[in-house]
């Protein structure tokens, strides 16, 4: 059996990779054959995300272990199969490619083809040239994607009065520590 997947950006209308691979490989080799067709280099953080219809994230399969905690569900790139999270047609999924500006690409499962095997990763279409890998903040922001004032109404006003506090609202946190009303000076 063969995935066909397509490729897209909404940064460069002309370009769509295709890439056929095998749903026993791993999102990591996908992740490899991905930065190989748009001539990315792998020194990147990326994650895919598994989509929901309207692109919606549901699942992340990250290229490194993120979270150590046994009770919630984690995928690493080279430890999960593709057809562990995705086994039907039109599937979506994102890989995100530059971490700081959350740009990505847009895949999706285009067919599956039965009867036929595949040894390693192909793309199978390339047309339009990739979006540049990494962008600078400043040209982020001067494209009008990100605001980056972390000024004072990014953190918040620091003139605030404890007596405009609900002191209700800070009862029974640890009995021990008592209300920070009631603090003795």
């Amino acid at each position: 059996m063969i995935y066909r997947f397509t490729i897209i950006s909404d940064e460069v209308d002309d370009f769509v990779r295709e890439i056929q691979i095998d749903p026993d490989a791993t999102f990591y080799d996908f992740h490899k054959a991905i930065l190989k067709c748009a001539g990315y280099t792998d020194d990147q953080m990326t994650s895919f995300f598994i989509c929901d219809e309207d692109w919606e994230k549901e699942k992340e399969v990250t290229l490194e272990e993120m979270d150590d905690n046994p009770e919630i569900d984690s995928w690493v790139m080279d430890e999960t199969p593709i057809s562990e999270l995705v086994e039907d047609e039109k599937q979506k999924l994102l890989y995100v490619f530059d971490y700081l500006t959350e740009r990505c690409f847009f895949i999706e499962l285009s067919e599956i083809i039965t009867g036929k095997n595949i040894d390693k990763a192909v793309c199978t279409k390339k047309s339009g040239e990739a979006p540049q890998q990494t962008i600078d903040f400043e040209e982020f922001d001067a494209k009008g994607n990100a605001s980056f004032d972390l000024g004072e109404d990014f953190y918040g006003d620091q003139d605030f009065d404890m007596d405009e506090f609900d002191k209700d609202g800070f009862s029974g946190f640890d009995e021990g520590m008592g209300n920070p009303y009631d603090e003795q000076y």
